[in-house]
């Protein structure tokens, strides 16, 4: 496995989900050691700053570290675990998968359960289970056991058990929290790529907390840079599969990085985005439109912060997002590192002073 591969595992497979991110810091200080000046706000988001030449514009890369996950809520005379979502999971997505509650005394392994439909009537089985009907299983016996055996407390997070896997196309790759270790991966490469490279500004590569739950990490680091520019680097919905109108989702794996010009939280800034598609063409990269107006990124914070901030989102296209296990394409993955890399070097003070017409 070399090194860039090595880095999506390691990004993908540690825990962190809303509020509880310290492990993906973790990953991504060890990959950007020496290569950027590190520091931290006061929600916990980590700022990797990458100074070029002179005092150019301020570039901000935001990518978030958290992923979807659950927290416990209640823990039952049984021993079994209620919970709440943290992030958005569709309740069809969510039944036999296997869960890690990080606890103050270790990790408890369980399972997401409910009624089995043996002994349901039959009307009822044709209904979706509601996550308020799901539980976890941890193989506790009792409340006593699961809070004084086992150190489950109220207020625990709890983490998808899913692994980094090479499928056998090896330019396919599944692991959970592509949404949004992807983005993590991308800053960092996008850093590393700029290492002994005369860039005119100044570069801010930014693992967000909190995107699941409110884009609250990108809030509180936009106050901190005072950026000039945003590029959020994220995930996008795939659309190549079954069942699937291309009119709804039209970006494919292996076809390019996805320009997502609009979502519920941002329209892409019309100069910035030209920008995009131009330096793609000159390129010669491929790249894919869409839209997400069921969702938003971290660019939708950003965009209004001070006076206001040229924004857009660039994207690895994935399928099956926001579920234990989903699948991004490598080409997607190097040539999204390489159209922003691209793009950050053409962003000098005039370029970025004639964004604001």
């Amino acid at each position: 496995m070399d090194e860039r591969l090595q880095m999506l595992k390691e990004l993908t497979e540690v825990g962190g989900v809303p509020g509880f991110e310290y492990e993906v810091k973790e990953v991504i200080a060890k990959y950007l050691q020496g290569k950027a000046e590190l520091s931290r706000d006061n929600l916990g988001s980590v700022i990797a700053k990458k100074v070029g030449s002179g005092t150019g514009p301020k570039i901000m890369l935001p990518g978030h570290m958290d992923e979807i996950g659950f927290m416990v809520s209640f823990i039952t005379e049984q021993g079994y675990l209620k919970f709440v979502p943290l992030g958005g999971w569709w309740d069809q997505v969510m039944l036999a998968k296997r869960v890690i509650v990080r606890t103050d005394k270790g990790d408890v392994p369980g399972i997401i359960g409910s009624k089995p439909p043996h002994i349901l009537p039959p009307d009822e089985r044709k209904n979706v289970v509601e996550k308020k009907d799901m539980f976890i299983d941890i193989g506790a016996a009792s409340r006593e056991e699961t809070e004084e055996v086992f150190g489950v407390r109220v207020g625990d997070p709890i983490v998808p058990d899913s692994s980094f896997q090479l499928m056998k196309n090896e330019k396919m790759m599944m692991s959970k929290a592509w949404d949004d270790r992807i983005g993590c991966a991308l800053f960092i490469d996008v850093i590393r790529a700029l290492q002994g490279t005369d860039h005119p500004n100044t570069v801010y590569g930014v693992g967000t907390v909190q995107e699941e739950v409110g884009l609250r990490g990108a809030k509180t680091t936009a106050n901190v840079i005072e950026p000039d520019v945003c590029i959020a680097v994220e995930v996008g919905i795939a659309g190549d599969m079954p069942g699937v109108k291309e009119e709804d989702a039209p970006p494919k794996l292996g076809k390019g990085p996805i320009l997502l010009v609009a979502d519920a939280s941002l329209v892409a800034h019309r100069q910035l985005r030209s920008l995009v598609v131009n330096t793609a063409k000159e390129a010669g990269i491929d790249l894919q439109y869409a839209t997400m107006m069921g969702g938003g990124t971290d660019a939708g914070a950003v965009h209004v912060s001070g006076a206001g901030v040229p924004s857009v989102c660039l994207a690895v296209p994935a399928r099956y997002i926001h579920t234990h296990t989903s699948i991004i394409h490598r080409d997607d993955y190097e040539a999204t590192v390489k159209l922003v890399t691209e793009v950050v070097k053409r962003l000098d003070q005039n370029t970025v002073s004639g964004l604001v017409r």
